[in-house]
């Protein structure tokens, strides 16, 4: 075997070879594939009163309802200050706030808890 045809030979399996580097780029860091869609159990909110509710309801932005997994009718539990928990029905409105909920206020003034109090929101268990 001449030199010239070892050369030529070298050349033909350096093109042979994939790039390592562009096979990499197509497998998924493991995070990735261990990765799930994790639907939030509670979430701290501002609760504000809504005086032209008539029957203990809460309106829940649909982005914070999708978050926790409430549909129109659930019921929910506002707890303030990991003290004070009230049960409402869920109604599930077009905004787009993330961080306000407005409830029925007649409960909520009768046990001391104040207009734009901060509360914790979750799908009621039972």
């Amino acid at each position: 075997m001449g030199e010239g045809e070892q050369v030529r030979n070298t050349q033909e399996q350096q093109q042979q070879k994939p790039d390592i580097s562009k096979l990499v780029s197509i497998i998924p860091p493991a995070s990735e594939l261990k990765k799930k869609e994790r639907i939030l159990s509670e979430k701290r909110l501002r609760v504000r009163y809504d005086e032209s509710l008539k029957e203990p309801l809460a309106k829940i932005p649909k982005p914070v309802a999708g978050m926790l997994g409430i549909k129109d009718g659930d019921s929910v539990e506002v707890v303030v200050a990991g003290r004070k928990k009230f049960v409402f029905k869920a109604l599930v409105i077009e905004s787009n706030e993330e961080n306000t909920i407005y409830v029925y206020p007649d409960e909520l003034k009768s046990n001391g808890v104040a207009d734009d109090s901060i509360a914790t929101l979750r799908k009621s268990r039972q």
